[in-house]
Protein backbone atom coordinates (compact mmCIF):
# COMPACT_ATOMS: atom_id res chain seq x y z
CA UNK A 1 0.00 0.00 0.00
CA UNK A 2 1.43 3.39 -1.39
CA UNK A 3 0.91 5.13 2.15
CA UNK A 4 2.85 2.67 4.13
CA UNK A 5 6.19 2.84 1.86
CA UNK A 6 9.05 4.07 4.28
CA UNK A 7 8.89 6.44 7.46
CA UNK A 8 5.38 7.00 8.51
CA UNK A 9 5.32 11.07 8.75
CA UNK A 10 3.26 10.77 12.11
CA UNK A 11 2.75 8.52 14.62
CA UNK A 12 0.00 9.37 17.35
CA UNK A 13 0.28 7.04 20.69
CA UNK A 14 -1.49 5.21 23.36
CA UNK A 15 -4.95 7.59 22.35
CA UNK A 16 -8.33 7.18 23.19
CA UNK A 17 -9.60 7.47 19.89
CA UNK A 18 -12.97 9.11 19.46
CA UNK A 19 -15.16 8.64 16.14
CA UNK A 20 -19.11 9.15 16.06
CA UNK A 21 -19.26 5.47 16.09
CA UNK A 22 -16.43 4.00 17.81
CA UNK A 23 -14.26 4.74 20.89
CA UNK A 24 -11.46 2.54 21.86
CA UNK A 25 -7.35 2.90 22.65
CA UNK A 26 -5.72 3.21 19.18
CA UNK A 27 -2.41 4.33 17.65
CA UNK A 28 -3.08 6.38 14.63
CA UNK A 29 -0.22 6.33 11.62
CA UNK A 30 0.16 9.45 9.37
CA UNK A 31 1.03 9.98 5.81
CA UNK A 32 0.98 12.32 3.24
CA UNK A 33 -1.55 14.39 5.04
CA UNK A 34 -3.61 11.61 5.78
CA UNK A 35 -4.48 8.74 8.09
CA UNK A 36 -2.38 6.07 6.90
CA UNK A 37 -3.24 3.08 9.14
CA UNK A 38 -5.40 3.08 12.89
CA UNK A 39 -3.39 0.42 14.90
CA UNK A 40 -4.49 -1.16 18.65
CA UNK A 41 -2.84 0.84 20.92
CA UNK A 42 1.50 0.72 21.15
CA UNK A 43 1.54 -1.53 18.35
CA UNK A 44 3.12 1.19 16.68
CA UNK A 45 5.69 2.16 19.26
CA UNK A 46 8.64 1.18 16.83
CA UNK A 47 7.93 1.89 13.68
CA UNK A 48 10.09 4.82 12.11
CA UNK A 49 8.26 8.33 11.94
CA UNK A 50 9.40 11.73 11.65
CA UNK A 51 7.48 12.94 14.63
CA UNK A 52 6.18 11.18 17.63
CA UNK A 53 3.09 12.59 20.08
CA UNK A 54 2.20 10.55 23.24
CA UNK A 55 -1.46 10.82 23.77
CA UNK A 56 -1.40 8.53 26.59
CA UNK A 57 -4.85 8.92 28.51
CA UNK A 58 -5.61 11.70 25.78
CA UNK A 59 -8.97 11.93 24.13
CA UNK A 60 -7.51 11.71 20.13
CA UNK A 61 -10.89 13.18 17.83
CA UNK A 62 -11.00 13.95 14.36
CA UNK A 63 -10.74 17.93 13.65
CA UNK A 64 -13.86 20.36 14.70
CA UNK A 65 -15.66 21.38 11.37
CA UNK A 66 -17.59 24.46 12.12
CA UNK A 67 -19.82 24.95 9.30
CA UNK A 68 -21.05 28.62 10.08
CA UNK A 69 -18.77 30.91 10.32
CA UNK A 70 -18.84 34.81 9.20
CA UNK A 71 -15.26 36.32 8.50
CA UNK A 72 -14.52 39.37 6.29
CA UNK A 73 -18.07 40.28 5.51
CA UNK A 74 -19.44 43.76 4.02
CA UNK A 75 -21.64 45.72 6.57
CA UNK A 76 -25.03 43.43 5.80
CA UNK A 77 -27.28 44.47 8.76
CA UNK A 78 -26.95 47.87 9.34
CA UNK A 79 -24.15 49.39 11.20
CA UNK A 80 -21.24 47.26 11.92
CA UNK A 81 -18.34 44.96 9.84
CA UNK A 82 -17.02 41.81 11.16
CA UNK A 83 -14.36 41.71 13.02
CA UNK A 84 -12.37 39.03 11.99
CA UNK A 85 -11.03 38.27 8.31
CA UNK A 86 -9.78 34.87 7.26
CA UNK A 87 -6.36 35.26 8.75
CA UNK A 88 -7.69 35.89 12.55
CA UNK A 89 -11.16 34.13 12.26
CA UNK A 90 -8.84 30.96 10.88
CA UNK A 91 -6.26 31.18 13.26
CA UNK A 92 -8.46 31.28 16.20
CA UNK A 93 -10.20 28.29 14.87
CA UNK A 94 -7.21 25.99 15.27
CA UNK A 95 -6.41 26.97 18.48
CA UNK A 96 -10.21 25.72 19.43
CA UNK A 97 -9.45 22.25 18.00
CA UNK A 98 -11.06 23.35 14.48
CA UNK A 99 -9.69 22.41 11.50
CA UNK A 100 -12.17 23.10 8.70
CA UNK A 101 -14.73 26.50 8.46
CA UNK A 102 -18.13 27.05 6.26
CA UNK A 103 -17.72 30.41 5.96
CA UNK A 104 -20.03 32.96 3.93
CA UNK A 105 -20.08 34.36 0.27
CA UNK A 106 -22.76 36.84 0.51
CA UNK A 107 -24.87 38.58 -2.82
CA UNK A 108 -25.40 42.09 -2.43
CA UNK A 109 -28.89 42.91 -2.87
CA UNK A 110 -28.67 44.52 -5.75
CA UNK A 111 -26.60 42.02 -7.68
CA UNK A 112 -27.79 39.56 -10.24
CA UNK A 113 -25.47 37.52 -10.17
CA UNK A 114 -23.61 35.18 -7.21
CA UNK A 115 -20.62 34.18 -9.10
CA UNK A 116 -19.44 37.66 -8.10
CA UNK A 117 -20.01 37.20 -4.70
CA UNK A 118 -17.56 33.92 -5.01
CA UNK A 119 -15.20 35.62 -6.14
CA UNK A 120 -14.75 37.90 -3.96
CA UNK A 121 -14.80 35.58 -1.01
CA UNK A 122 -12.14 33.21 -2.78
CA UNK A 123 -9.98 36.57 -3.04
CA UNK A 124 -10.42 36.93 0.27
CA UNK A 125 -9.22 33.95 1.39
CA UNK A 126 -6.43 32.67 -0.58
CA UNK A 127 -2.90 31.96 0.53
CA UNK A 128 -4.83 33.92 4.03
CA UNK A 129 -6.20 30.90 6.09
CA UNK A 130 -4.64 28.63 9.13
CA UNK A 131 -7.25 25.75 8.71
CA UNK A 132 -9.25 24.46 6.21
CA UNK A 133 -12.52 26.14 4.33
CA UNK A 134 -14.97 26.29 2.05
CA UNK A 135 -17.75 28.55 1.59
CA UNK A 136 -22.11 28.86 1.25
CA UNK A 137 -23.50 31.01 -1.27
CA UNK A 138 -25.95 33.47 0.76
CA UNK A 139 -28.45 34.35 -1.75
CA UNK A 140 -30.13 37.55 -1.17
CA UNK A 141 -31.52 39.08 -4.39
CA UNK A 142 -32.91 35.49 -6.21
CA UNK A 143 -33.06 36.56 -9.62
CA UNK A 144 -33.17 33.66 -12.79
CA UNK A 145 -29.61 34.19 -13.58
CA UNK A 146 -29.00 33.73 -9.59
CA UNK A 147 -30.50 30.61 -9.46
CA UNK A 148 -29.34 29.11 -12.87
CA UNK A 149 -25.86 29.35 -11.72
CA UNK A 150 -26.50 27.06 -8.91
CA UNK A 151 -25.21 24.70 -11.23
CA UNK A 152 -22.16 26.54 -12.06
CA UNK A 153 -21.76 26.76 -7.86
CA UNK A 154 -21.62 22.52 -7.70
CA UNK A 155 -18.87 23.13 -10.57
CA UNK A 156 -16.63 24.83 -8.26
CA UNK A 157 -16.94 22.69 -5.37
CA UNK A 158 -19.84 24.47 -3.24
CA UNK A 159 -22.86 22.85 -2.50
CA UNK A 160 -24.88 25.00 0.20
CA UNK A 161 -27.11 28.48 -0.06
CA UNK A 162 -28.42 30.78 3.22
CA UNK A 163 -31.36 32.63 2.71
CA UNK A 164 -32.86 34.56 5.42
CA UNK A 165 -36.67 35.41 6.46
CA UNK A 166 -35.49 38.47 8.13
CA UNK A 167 -33.41 41.53 7.55
CA UNK A 168 -34.29 43.75 5.97
CA UNK A 169 -31.56 43.82 3.67
CA UNK A 170 -31.81 40.14 3.24
CA UNK A 171 -35.28 38.85 3.86
CA UNK A 172 -36.42 36.88 1.16
CA UNK A 173 -40.72 36.41 0.50
CA UNK A 174 -41.94 32.94 0.86
CA UNK A 175 -42.41 32.68 -2.80
CA UNK A 176 -38.37 33.71 -3.43
CA UNK A 177 -38.19 31.10 -0.82
CA UNK A 178 -39.87 28.32 -3.23
CA UNK A 179 -37.98 29.63 -5.85
CA UNK A 180 -34.50 28.95 -3.96
CA UNK A 181 -36.01 25.79 -2.74
CA UNK A 182 -36.96 24.08 -6.09
CA UNK A 183 -33.99 25.48 -7.60
CA UNK A 184 -31.60 23.57 -5.06
CA UNK A 185 -33.73 20.28 -5.37
CA UNK A 186 -32.67 20.48 -8.89
CA UNK A 187 -28.92 20.48 -8.43
CA UNK A 188 -27.89 18.86 -4.90
CA UNK A 189 -28.14 22.36 -2.75
CA UNK A 190 -28.01 22.13 0.46
CA UNK A 191 -30.63 25.02 2.05
CA UNK A 192 -29.83 27.09 5.37
CA UNK A 193 -32.94 29.04 6.69
CA UNK A 194 -32.30 31.69 8.76
CA UNK A 195 -35.87 31.36 10.44
CA UNK A 196 -37.34 34.66 12.16
CA UNK A 197 -40.23 36.41 11.31
CA UNK A 198 -39.01 39.66 10.02
CA UNK A 199 -42.23 41.41 9.04
CA UNK A 200 -43.85 40.93 12.80
CA UNK A 201 -39.60 40.88 14.24
CA UNK A 202 -39.89 44.67 12.68
CA UNK A 203 -42.91 45.77 13.81
CA UNK A 204 -41.61 44.64 17.35
CA UNK A 205 -39.04 46.90 16.87
CA UNK A 206 -41.42 49.98 16.38
CA UNK A 207 -43.30 49.07 19.23
CA UNK A 208 -40.61 49.21 21.19
CA UNK A 209 -39.22 52.73 19.85
CA UNK A 210 -42.44 54.21 20.27
CA UNK A 211 -41.99 53.48 23.86
CA UNK A 212 -38.52 54.77 23.94
CA UNK A 213 -37.26 51.00 24.91
CA UNK A 214 -34.03 51.34 22.94
CA UNK A 215 -31.56 49.36 25.69
CA UNK A 216 -29.53 46.08 24.63
CA UNK A 217 -32.43 44.14 26.77
CA UNK A 218 -35.20 44.77 24.80
CA UNK A 219 -33.35 43.12 21.52
CA UNK A 220 -34.51 39.79 23.19
CA UNK A 221 -37.97 41.26 23.92
CA UNK A 222 -38.32 42.25 19.79
CA UNK A 223 -37.51 38.86 19.02
CA UNK A 224 -39.58 36.45 21.04
CA UNK A 225 -39.89 32.43 20.62
CA UNK A 226 -43.04 32.94 18.49
CA UNK A 227 -41.33 34.74 16.10
CA UNK A 228 -38.40 31.70 15.70
CA UNK A 229 -40.87 28.39 15.93
CA UNK A 230 -43.46 31.03 13.80
CA UNK A 231 -40.75 30.87 11.01
CA UNK A 232 -39.52 27.37 11.63
CA UNK A 233 -42.98 26.17 11.05
CA UNK A 234 -43.17 27.99 7.95
CA UNK A 235 -40.11 27.02 6.56
CA UNK A 236 -40.80 23.21 7.30
CA UNK A 237 -44.53 23.63 5.32
CA UNK A 238 -42.38 25.51 1.97
CA UNK A 239 -39.51 22.54 2.44
CA UNK A 240 -42.64 20.31 2.74
CA UNK A 241 -44.34 21.71 -0.24
CA UNK A 242 -40.97 21.54 -2.72
CA UNK A 243 -40.11 17.64 -0.75
CA UNK A 244 -36.70 19.06 -0.64
CA UNK A 245 -34.24 19.32 2.49
CA UNK A 246 -33.84 22.18 4.53
CA UNK A 247 -31.33 23.37 7.62
CA UNK A 248 -32.86 25.28 10.18
CA UNK A 249 -29.45 27.38 11.24
CA UNK A 250 -29.13 28.65 14.94
CA UNK A 251 -31.80 27.41 16.76
CA UNK A 252 -32.49 29.13 19.92
CA UNK A 253 -35.99 28.36 20.87
CA UNK A 254 -36.62 24.82 22.26
CA UNK A 255 -40.52 25.32 20.84
CA UNK A 256 -38.84 25.84 17.24
CA UNK A 257 -36.80 22.70 18.25
CA UNK A 258 -39.98 20.73 19.48
CA UNK A 259 -41.66 21.90 15.57
CA UNK A 260 -38.50 20.31 14.17
CA UNK A 261 -38.60 17.23 16.17
CA UNK A 262 -41.96 16.92 15.21
CA UNK A 263 -41.02 17.33 11.06
CA UNK A 264 -38.49 14.67 11.72
CA UNK A 265 -40.76 12.34 13.60
CA UNK A 266 -43.15 12.68 10.37
CA UNK A 267 -40.58 11.43 8.47
CA UNK A 268 -39.58 15.14 7.00
CA UNK A 269 -36.29 16.08 5.86
CA UNK A 270 -35.28 18.29 8.44
CA UNK A 271 -31.94 19.35 9.61
CA UNK A 272 -31.03 22.15 12.39
CA UNK A 273 -28.31 23.30 14.02
CA UNK A 274 -27.43 24.87 17.11
CA UNK A 275 -25.04 26.73 18.84
CA UNK A 276 -22.59 27.45 22.22
CA UNK A 277 -24.37 30.56 22.87
CA UNK A 278 -27.84 28.72 23.14
CA UNK A 279 -26.58 26.68 25.71
CA UNK A 280 -24.43 28.98 28.00
CA UNK A 281 -26.36 32.46 27.59
CA UNK A 282 -29.32 33.82 28.43
CA UNK A 283 -31.68 36.82 28.04
CA UNK A 284 -30.29 38.12 31.58
CA UNK A 285 -26.43 38.74 29.94
CA UNK A 286 -28.01 41.33 27.84
CA UNK A 287 -29.39 43.57 30.72
CA UNK A 288 -25.89 44.03 32.17
CA UNK A 289 -25.67 47.89 33.38
CA UNK A 290 -25.26 50.79 30.71
CA UNK A 291 -24.53 48.92 26.98
CA UNK A 292 -22.75 45.79 28.57
CA UNK A 293 -25.80 43.87 27.45
CA UNK A 294 -24.88 44.67 23.37
CA UNK A 295 -22.07 42.23 24.22
CA UNK A 296 -24.66 39.20 23.88
CA UNK A 297 -26.94 40.69 21.12
CA UNK A 298 -27.27 38.07 18.48
CA UNK A 299 -29.82 36.54 16.28
CA UNK A 300 -32.31 35.09 17.38
CA UNK A 301 -30.76 36.03 20.75
CA UNK A 302 -30.39 34.32 24.20
CA UNK A 303 -33.76 32.52 25.77
CA UNK A 304 -35.21 33.28 29.45
CA UNK A 305 -33.58 31.13 31.35
CA UNK A 306 -32.26 27.61 32.77
CA UNK A 307 -35.14 25.92 31.08
CA UNK A 308 -34.43 26.95 27.81
CA UNK A 309 -31.38 26.08 28.03
CA UNK A 310 -32.10 22.46 28.88
CA UNK A 311 -34.05 22.37 26.36
CA UNK A 312 -31.40 23.07 24.10
CA UNK A 313 -29.64 20.33 25.79
CA UNK A 314 -32.21 18.05 25.32
CA UNK A 315 -31.94 18.73 21.62
CA UNK A 316 -28.23 17.97 20.84
CA UNK A 317 -28.61 14.59 22.94
CA UNK A 318 -31.66 13.19 21.23
CA UNK A 319 -30.92 14.48 17.82
CA UNK A 320 -33.01 16.62 16.76
CA UNK A 321 -30.06 18.74 16.13
CA UNK A 322 -27.62 17.19 13.24
CA UNK A 323 -25.30 20.04 14.13
CA UNK A 324 -23.38 22.45 16.61
CA UNK A 325 -21.65 25.45 14.63
CA UNK A 326 -20.35 28.47 16.45
CA UNK A 327 -22.33 31.17 14.09
CA UNK A 328 -18.88 32.90 14.65
CA UNK A 329 -19.96 36.81 14.20
CA UNK A 330 -17.19 38.89 15.41
CA UNK A 331 -17.67 42.78 15.97
CA UNK A 332 -15.14 44.76 18.19
CA UNK A 333 -17.23 46.38 21.55
CA UNK A 334 -15.35 49.36 22.00
CA UNK A 335 -15.85 50.96 17.99
CA UNK A 336 -17.99 53.58 17.93
CA UNK A 337 -17.86 53.17 14.09
CA UNK A 338 -17.97 49.59 12.86
CA UNK A 339 -18.41 48.37 16.66
CA UNK A 340 -21.37 47.45 18.82
CA UNK A 341 -21.29 51.15 20.15
CA UNK A 342 -21.85 52.01 16.82
CA UNK A 343 -25.40 52.21 18.19
CA UNK A 344 -24.72 54.35 20.50
CA UNK A 345 -25.66 58.64 20.11
CA UNK A 346 -26.51 61.43 22.22
CA UNK A 347 -29.70 60.90 22.31
CA UNK A 348 -29.60 56.78 23.10
CA UNK A 349 -26.59 56.81 25.45
CA UNK A 350 -26.96 53.57 26.34
CA UNK A 351 -27.72 52.64 22.60
CA UNK A 352 -30.53 51.42 20.51
CA UNK A 353 -31.15 48.05 19.85
CA UNK A 354 -31.88 47.87 16.49
CA UNK A 355 -28.74 49.23 15.39
CA UNK A 356 -26.01 47.23 17.73
CA UNK A 357 -24.50 44.97 15.21
CA UNK A 358 -25.60 41.08 15.76
CA UNK A 359 -22.89 38.98 16.35
CA UNK A 360 -20.99 37.09 18.99
CA UNK A 361 -17.64 35.59 18.25
CA UNK A 362 -17.14 31.99 19.26
CA UNK A 363 -15.30 29.68 16.78
CA UNK A 364 -12.49 29.47 19.44
CA UNK A 365 -14.35 28.77 22.45
CA UNK A 366 -17.33 26.26 20.72
CA UNK A 367 -15.48 22.56 21.18
CA UNK A 368 -13.76 23.23 24.26
CA UNK A 369 -17.20 25.13 26.14
CA UNK A 370 -19.10 22.19 25.08
CA UNK A 371 -16.45 19.26 25.93
CA UNK A 372 -16.01 20.66 28.88
CA UNK A 373 -19.42 20.60 30.26
CA UNK A 374 -19.75 16.87 29.85
CA UNK A 375 -23.31 16.80 28.94
CA UNK A 376 -22.68 14.55 25.58
CA UNK A 377 -20.71 11.41 25.28
CA UNK A 378 -17.50 11.75 23.07
CA UNK A 379 -18.77 9.87 20.27
CA UNK A 380 -21.77 12.14 20.40
CA UNK A 381 -19.58 15.01 20.96
CA UNK A 382 -17.43 14.10 17.69
CA UNK A 383 -20.88 13.24 15.52
CA UNK A 384 -22.31 16.97 15.76
CA UNK A 385 -19.03 18.75 15.93
CA UNK A 386 -17.36 16.97 12.96
CA UNK A 387 -18.56 13.87 11.31
CA UNK A 388 -22.29 15.39 10.69
CA UNK A 389 -21.30 19.12 9.38
CA UNK A 390 -18.70 17.04 7.28
CA UNK A 391 -21.98 14.73 6.01
CA UNK A 392 -24.27 17.63 5.60
CA UNK A 393 -22.25 19.71 3.89
CA UNK A 394 -20.28 17.33 1.52
CA UNK A 395 -16.74 17.17 3.01
CA UNK A 396 -17.20 13.65 4.10
CA UNK A 397 -15.46 11.29 4.59
CA UNK A 398 -12.39 13.58 3.86
CA UNK A 399 -13.48 15.14 6.47
CA UNK A 400 -14.98 14.36 9.99
CA UNK A 401 -13.48 11.37 9.92
CA UNK A 402 -10.39 8.58 10.50
CA UNK A 403 -10.70 6.47 7.82
CA UNK A 404 -7.27 4.67 6.74
CA UNK A 405 -5.95 5.89 3.54
CA UNK A 406 -9.30 8.47 2.84
CA UNK A 407 -9.55 11.02 5.36
CA UNK A 408 -7.10 14.15 5.80
CA UNK A 409 -4.99 13.89 9.06
CA UNK A 410 -6.87 16.27 10.79
CA UNK A 411 -6.83 15.94 14.64
CA UNK A 412 -7.61 17.35 18.12
CA UNK A 413 -5.83 15.51 20.68
CA UNK A 414 -7.21 16.82 24.14
CA UNK A 415 -5.23 17.09 27.48
CA UNK A 416 -6.44 13.91 30.15
CA UNK A 417 -7.88 16.72 32.05
CA UNK A 418 -6.86 20.00 33.13
CA UNK A 419 -7.63 21.60 36.48
CA UNK A 420 -10.86 24.06 36.08
CA UNK A 421 -9.98 27.39 34.78
CA UNK A 422 -11.87 30.78 33.48
CA UNK A 423 -12.12 31.54 29.50
CA UNK A 424 -10.60 35.08 29.56
CA UNK A 425 -10.39 37.03 26.03
CA UNK A 426 -6.63 37.73 26.51
CA UNK A 427 -6.10 33.42 26.03
CA UNK A 428 -7.86 33.92 22.69
CA UNK A 429 -6.96 34.08 18.94
CA UNK A 430 -9.45 36.31 17.65
CA UNK A 431 -9.33 39.94 16.22
CA UNK A 432 -12.31 40.68 19.28
CA UNK A 433 -12.21 42.83 22.25
CA UNK A 434 -14.32 40.81 24.32
CA UNK A 435 -15.46 36.92 24.52
CA UNK A 436 -19.58 36.66 25.32
CA UNK A 437 -17.79 33.83 27.60
CA UNK A 438 -15.75 35.50 29.51
CA UNK A 439 -15.63 34.01 32.91
CA UNK A 440 -17.11 30.88 32.31
CA UNK A 441 -14.87 27.53 33.98
CA UNK A 442 -13.79 25.06 31.53
CA UNK A 443 -11.45 22.27 32.07
CA UNK A 444 -10.85 21.17 28.43
CA UNK A 445 -8.48 22.92 25.63
CA UNK A 446 -6.60 21.02 22.70
CA UNK A 447 -3.03 19.88 23.15
CA UNK A 448 -2.55 19.84 19.90
CA UNK A 449 -4.77 20.66 16.53
CA UNK A 450 -3.04 18.88 13.13
CA UNK A 451 -4.35 19.50 10.10
CA UNK A 452 -3.71 17.05 7.26
CA UNK A 453 -0.69 15.41 9.43
CA UNK A 454 0.76 19.14 10.34
CA UNK A 455 0.73 20.06 13.52
CA UNK A 456 -0.59 23.42 13.82
CA UNK A 457 -1.56 24.97 17.34
CA UNK A 458 0.53 23.27 20.08
CA UNK A 459 -0.45 24.72 23.95
CA UNK A 460 2.64 23.53 25.77
CA UNK A 461 4.90 24.48 23.28
CA UNK A 462 4.73 28.13 21.10
CA UNK A 463 0.53 28.03 20.86
CA UNK A 464 -0.25 28.99 17.04
CA UNK A 465 3.01 26.85 15.21
CA UNK A 466 1.07 26.69 11.73
CA UNK A 467 1.06 28.71 8.93
CA UNK A 468 -0.74 31.31 7.31
CA UNK A 469 -1.22 29.86 3.77
CA UNK A 470 -1.26 26.53 4.96
CA UNK A 471 -5.25 25.94 5.01
CA UNK A 472 -6.75 25.05 1.51
CA UNK A 473 -10.14 25.38 0.01
CA UNK A 474 -11.72 22.51 0.19
CA UNK A 475 -14.11 21.07 -2.44
CA UNK A 476 -17.29 19.74 -1.62
CA UNK A 477 -20.05 17.47 -2.99
CA UNK A 478 -23.55 17.03 -2.59
CA UNK A 479 -25.10 16.52 0.75
CA UNK A 480 -24.92 13.18 2.10
CA UNK A 481 -28.47 13.95 3.13
CA UNK A 482 -29.50 15.51 0.42
CA UNK A 483 -32.83 14.30 -1.36
CA UNK A 484 -34.51 13.28 -4.54
CA UNK A 485 -33.53 15.30 -7.47
CA UNK A 486 -35.89 14.45 -10.00
CA UNK A 487 -38.38 16.79 -11.88
CA UNK A 488 -40.88 18.50 -9.22
CA UNK A 489 -44.35 17.10 -10.06
CA UNK A 490 -46.94 20.04 -9.38
CA UNK A 491 -49.24 17.95 -10.54
CA UNK A 492 -49.85 15.91 -7.62
CA UNK A 493 -51.05 18.31 -5.47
Amino acid sequence: MTLLQGPLDCIILNGTVVTAADIGRYDIGIKDGKVALLAPAQALATTPAARVIDAEGAYVMPGGVDAHVHLAEPPLFGKGRTADDYTTGTRSAIAGGTTTIIAFAPQDKSAPSLLGALDEAEKKAENNTYCDYSFHLLVGNPTRQALDEFAILRQRGISSVKIYMTYEALQLRDNQILDVLLQSRTDGITTMIHAENGDVLSWMTEQLERRQLLAPKYHATSRPQILESEATNRAIALGQLIQTPILIVHVSSPSAAEIIRQAQTNGLPVYAETCPQYLFLTRAELDKPGFEGAKCVCSPPPRDGEADLEGIWRGLQNGTFTILSSDHCPFVYDDAVNGKKAAISADAPVGRFRYIPNGCAGVETRLPLVLSANRLTPQKFVEVTSTNPAKLYGLYPRKGALIPGISDADLTIWYPSLDPFPITNDMLHHNVDYTPFEGTTITQWPRYTLLRGEVVWDRDNGGIVGQKGYGQFVRRDRSEFSGDQSPWDIEKF
